[in-house]
């Protein structure tokens, strides 16, 4: 096979020879290649088949934009990838790459029987298709739809790779590493801000890597370059992040990128991670993305051999590679012209510059013929011969279509005009302007603190790029550049050239990828659409992978004439994240197998494992669920209770959430999270709080414990930790930023151990140093800083059983020590361990509630029989004002109220609906339910808590529970079944 790598261009020469494989064929490239550039090196223009009609399609661009060239690269058959843009795929050494949509080979398809029913296949044609018979759906439809749906295989095996991810806080994050984001990157560099500056190529330099004789201040544009890279590296405060996208910008200045650390490597090591996701929070984000430059639509402009101009340019100029040895340029724009004159210059035989103006440069026009490449304006490509690879073209005059010509030639470079990418910058919520001269949208009014410089923001004057860059990078001063020998920018079009115009026929691309050409936006637009979010979902036009980056303005620019109306009436495509498609892997990052949902344990785990207890998952903990001796979970858990109530037990509460809060207003911002009286609390004690949702509903309960002047330990629910610190620190940042304030989970900090029951002080008492616990001094509700056992500890005195209570919180590494301690110590005095079963028994026969189980995010704190809670004297207070809504104080509302049954032995289930006539006809009128039932030993029977409508007026009486063999009935009692006086507690 030719090889199509010439001597006298290219950046590339002496760099290293690597093999590769595609489609079983070996190949040699050069390192620095991409895939495509390689490919085209060996002369293989033919990369794959199109989504619907499987046409043979070639590569067309030179980057992100590309929607043909999409391979499967495989490492082995684990490590194997789907539609990955040969364009962006740096190659190494062992490469593997196989075509995709096609069977049984690239050259032989025969899903390209497609083509041949194209007529019946037009847009929309599945809405109107697969409706009848009815019956087909299931059995014939859906099944091969969604065999056909999707392009590429996906792996089957588990991804053996590792990903990371990384937080990141910058002055100035810098998207785009062309001229312009260089010199941003520069100016905010050099003045001292911490900059991230990213590309998504393997090298920077942006649109001058395209270009050939362009330079800056007298230096060639790649010296420029390098010079900057150079400089920007030297700088600590900077890092420089090369395959690295920027796939979403977000609010606050929050930007998301994807950094491929191995793909481009022919032995990566296994320890690093493939590819790492960065949230990147910048004060100003500088966006220097570029431009993707637009195809022309005309008839057949998707055969093989034809692409991008800047495309041609850029494998020509940077990479040594010729697109074809015979090569016409189609175009209507200026920039197409260096493409040409490049060719020409570098021995490429260039047969005509065809021109859709009828008046392009005269400059241009002259250079071009001083050449010897004829320029043909005001013409335009009517026919393209070749299947597989294109082998001639043929043009006529526009509006007249007098003088026809053909020319043979094995390539075409073709240019619409430019689109600056404002992909970022509409995902800023940035609003967009139309540009009537670029035919395009462009940066309008910003949304966040960012600014677009370059091409991105409609400036192709490369000397005006650099000097608004400075700016933006904030450079003090204002120092412009010189520059020469670059591309000319005038010109474009959106829409479709005359030969694919309306009455037409021929298929005219729009979409690429699939297979939207310019008759479907015009049928769309018969069929009664108008909005260009409707165009696109008939169409599908910029729904591939490419998210029609090379499509939109063209398929807007086709449906503004077929309506008679202008582009921006027809409007424009929402830009949504992510800018280019990211793998599964990023997004999880660490987050899978046993990460996924990570299973936390406390320090003193295998002490409970040890003594065989059964295990339960609370959120991603597991707790002791109960500790059998050789019995079922019923007996071990009458057993531990009696052992709570008559002697003590051991409860492993490590698993509550604690916050430490912090500051000279920790008392203020308390107060005005919890509905309960917060700054009115002494050092050294402990008050029960609730918190409330905006709306007044119960979110959380804990303990908030004021350890010294300005700190407190505040506890929350097991499950509820990450929620109420999340709701801690959105109120602080975003209602009240004046408090100084600072919060700390601390829940790993400290192991804590509960111990409960008649001789917990005996038991405790003399491991207590620094701290005198008798009850006159350390009442129910105290807290103490001490050591317990010469350890460290924060020592509170409070129960969740209704009896007298102690819990030491040491730090967690002596956690299982002092546990197993102090379980040695108890065991002379009845001591158990107690799981979270018997706990659940205990705090029900008191009455204390758990959130999401007495409550259902519709609870108030006077449903909950917890008024006494709340404070009747502060002004405010989250929930308050929610807490007073009509719906909340009127009668009829459901209230927790304790059941007991008529027959002692009988235990309710929970969840089990309540009525007031056990008589009444179905349907029956459900007046509450039960939210806790347990045997009690203590008690010798049976008991439930439940929320019933207007309950506690119905005290006394019963009420039924209609179940699936028998009503059981029910006496209405208070919700304190034990110890209702407190003496226990209080002991």
């Amino acid at each position: 096979m030719a090889s199509y790598r010439t001597s006298t261009r290219g950046r590339l020469k002496g760099a290293r020879r690597i093999a590769f494989t595609f489609d079983g064929n070996r190949y040699e490239g050069l390192e620095g290649d991409t895939l495509a550039s390689a490919l085209l090196a060996n002369g293989v223009h033919l990369t794959g088949r199109s989504f619907k009609y499987h046409r043979p399609r070639g590569i067309l661009g030179s980057g992100s934009e590309e929607p043909n060239a999409l391979m499967e690269i495989r490492r082995d058959e684990v490590r194997r990838q789907p539609n990955i843009r040969a364009t962006m795929q740096p190659l190494y050494d062992g490469l593997v790459a196989d075509s995709q949509n096609r069977f049984p080979s690239l050259a032989f398809d025969v899903g390209g029987v497609n083509g041949l029913l194209s007529r019946f296949l037009t847009a929309g044609f599945y809405y109107k298709t697969f409706m009848w018979p009815k019956s087909f759906w299931h059995k014939v439809y859906e099944p091969n739809i969604r065999a056909a749906a999707g392009l590429g295989r996906a792996p089957t095996e588990p991804d053996p790779d590792s990903y990371a991810n990384r937080f990141a806080h910058v002055d100035t994050l810098v998207v785009g590493g062309g001229a312009a984001g260089l010199c941003a990157a520069l100016a905010a560099g050099e003045r001292g801000d911490s900059v991230i500056l990213c590309d998504e190529g393997t090298t920077f330099g942006g649109w001058l890597k395209v270009e050939s004789t362009a330079t800056i201040d007298g230096v060639p544009a790649m010296s420029f370059v390098a010079d900057a890279v150079s400089r920007l590296a030297a700088l600590p405060n900077v890092r420089l992040m090369t395959r690295t996208t920027a796939f979403g910008y977000y609010v606050q200045n929050m930007v998301a990128l994807t950094e491929e650390l191995t793909d481009h490597l022919a032995n990566p090591d296994p320890l690093v991670p493939r590819e790492r996701l960065w949230q990147v929070r910048a004060r100003q984000v500088v966006l220097a993305t570029g431009s993707i430059e637009r195809p022309l639509v005309f008839p057949d402009n998707d055969r093989p051999g034809i692409m991008l101009a800047s495309a041609g340019r850029l494998y020509l100029n940077h990479y040594g590679v010729k697109p074809g040895n015979r090569v016409v340029v189609f175009t209507a724009h200026d920039a197409a012209y260096a493409a040409a004159i490049d060719l020409k210059r570098a021995g490429v035989e260039v047969p005509a510059i065809i021109d859709l103006r009828p008046s392009p440069d005269d400059a241009l026009v002259r250079e071009a013929r001083a050449l010897g490449i004829p320029v043909l304006a005001g013409y335009e490509i009517t026919k393209v011969r070749g299947v597989k690879r294109v082998r001639g073209v043929f043009a006529a005059e526009i509006g007249t279509g007098i003088d026809r010509q053909g020319f043979d030639c094995d390539a075409v470079l073709m240019s619409g005009g430019f689109t600056p990418s404002v992909h970022l910058f509409s995902q800023s919520r940035g609003k967009v302007t139309f540009d009537e001269a670029l035919h395009a949208y462009v940066p309008g009014e910003n949304a966040q603190d960012c600014a677009s410089v370059g091409a991105c923001n409609g400036d192709f004057d490369l000397a005006s790029a650099i000097a608004s860059a400075r700016a933006a990078g904030g450079a003090d001063d204002d120092r412009s550049v010189a520059v020469s020998g670059m591309a000319k920018a005038g010109g474009g079009m959106a829409g479709a050239t005359p030969a694919a115009g309306p009455g037409t026929f021929g298929k005219a691309f729009v979409d690429w990828q699939n297979d939207v050409t310019a008759k479907d936006i015009r049928f769309a637009t018969q069929e009664g659409f108008r909005s260009v979010e409707h165009i696109k979902r008939f169409t599908t036009n910029g729904m591939a992978t490419d998210q029609g980056k090379t499509s939109n303005i063209h398929g807007i620019g086709v449906a503004a004439v077929e309506l008679g109306t202008s582009m921006p009436q027809v409007g424009l495509t929402t830009f949504r994240a992510p800018f280019t498609p990211v793998t599964f892997g990023t997004i999880a990052g660490y987050g899978r197998d046993a990460l996924f949902d990570p299973t936390r344990l406390t320090p003193i785990h295998e002490s409970a494992e040890a003594e065989g207890a059964v295990f339960e998952d609370v959120g991603n903990w597991k707790r002791a669920w109960y500790f059998p001796r050789g019995e079922d979970m019923h007996a071990a858990v009458k057993r531990e209770c009696r052992a709570v109530r008559e002697a003590a037990g051991l409860f492993d509460a490590s698993t509550l959430g604690k916050i430490e809060v912090t500051g000279p207003d920790a008392a203020e911002f308390l107060d005005l999270l919890y509905a309960t009286p917060i700054a009115s609390l002494a050092v050294g004690k402990c008050r029960y709080a609730i918190m409330l949702s905006e709306a007044g509903y119960v979110m959380d309960d804990g303990i908030v414990a004021r350890i010294d002047e300005h700190r407190y330990h505040v506890t929350t629910t097991t499950g509820g930790a990450p929620r109420v610190l999340n709701h801690m620190e959105d109120y602080l940042q975003t209602e009240f930023p004046h408090l100084k304030v600072w919060l700390t989970s601390i829940t790993e900090e400290w192991a804590t151990i509960a111990i409960q029951g008649p001789k917990a002080r005996e038991i405790v008492t003399p491991h207590v140093g620094g701290i005198d616990i008798s009850p006159e001094a350390f009442p129910h509700m105290s807290v103490a800083v001490g050591t317990f056992m010469g350890v460290p500890c924060r020592f509170f005195r409070v129960s969740f059983t209704g009896d007298t209570g102690f819990e030491i919180n040491v730090p967690s590494p002596y956690g299982r020590a002092v546990w197993d301690a102090l379980r040695e110590l108890g065991r002379p005095h009845g001591v158990e361990p107690y799981g979270t079963e018997t706990m659940h028994v205990l705090r029900a026969e008191k009455g204390y509630i758990i959130v999401g189980q007495e409550t259902d995010g519709t609870v108030t704190p006077a449903d909950a029989a917890l008024s006494w809670a709340v404070s009747k004297k502060k002004a405010d207070f989250v929930g308050k004002r929610g807490m007073q809504r009509p719906d909340l104080v009127r009668e009829g509302r459901k209230q927790l109220v304790g059941l007991l049954t008529q027959n002692p032995l009988t235990v309710l289930e929970e969840g089990a609906q309540i009525v007031a006539d056990s008589n009444e006809p179905i349907p029956m009128t459900m007046i509450g339910h039960v939210t806790s039932s347990y045997w009690s030993e203590t008690l010798g029977r049976s008991i439930a808590l439940a929320l019933v409508r207007d309950g506690r007026a119905l005290k006394g009486r019963t009420l039924y529970m209609p179940m699936a063999k028998e009503t059981i009935g029910v006496e209405v009692t208070a919700p304190i079944f034990f110890d209702r006086e407190g003496e226990r507690l209080h002991g």
